[in-house]
């Protein structure tokens, strides 16, 4: 499976020269880890978002969101953005910024 590389430039511009960040490629895609806890990918035009099982129901809520499910079984805590919600910088950001929060509150592996 290929994925998006301009939305993947993207999210390296976002976070920046952060040196808790690596790159990792997962799930047929590239996957964005803070301290060895996933944040987001790219999986395909899509990101990738780790919220929380506590999360989880609230970002389902909002528009364009799936449950990330790649083997048959949901994946709580995983949604996956479609990547026409994300166009704009500023709901893009957001994402990762969600997902950037909840790895950071992860003990780093």
């Amino acid at each position: 499976m290929t994925y998006d590389e301009g939305l993947t430039e993207r999210i390296r511009e976002q976070l920046g020269a952060d040196p808790d960040i690596a790159e990792k490629r997962m799930f047929g895609g590239i996957a964005f880890l803070h301290r060895g806890n996933m944040a987001v990918g790219v999986t395909g035009d899509d990101l990738m978002v780790r919220v929380g099982r506590d999360a989880t129901a609230a970002a389902l809520a909002r528009p364009g969101v799936r449950i990330f499910d790649m083997t048959g079984r949901p994946m709580h805590g995983w949604v996956v953005v479609a990547g026409s919600v994300i166009s704009e910088d500023d709901a893009l950001h957001a994402w990762i910024d969600e997902g950037r929060a909840f790895a950071a509150g992860l003990p780093p592996k």
